[in-house]
């Protein structure tokens, strides 16, 4: 798991080009906000999370996959996951994000 990259993805620099190019400003993993927002816009009060379909068990044919082995394990940490992502996002809701 050391490998999974946790900024600078694939799909994150897409996101980033995209938005860049369509003149949005943005500010990248501010550590000051709960679960770092891939993208911050503070000017127009909204936040990007490029999330993994199956680190945070999304509802589409990646997210789906259960993993063969040790599963037990698997299950348990993407549900902890999905946790930690509902409290985040609570939390940046109530701080008006």
């Amino acid at each position: 798991m050391s490998r999974i990259r946790a900024k600078d993805t694939k799909p994150e620099l897409i996101v980033r080009r995209t938005c860049h190019n369509l003149g949005l400003r943005f500010r990248l993993h501010r550590k000051d906000l709960p679960g770092k927002p891939d993208l911050v816009f503070p000017k127009h009060n909204a936040l990007i999370f490029v999330h993994g379909c199956f680190w945070h068990k999304h509802n589409c044919r990646y997210g789906k996959v259960r993993p063969k082995t040790n599963t037990e394990f698997w299950n348990s940490k993407r549900q902890r996951t999905v946790e930690r992502d509902n409290l985040n996002k609570k939390t940046l809701k109530d701080r008006g994000w």
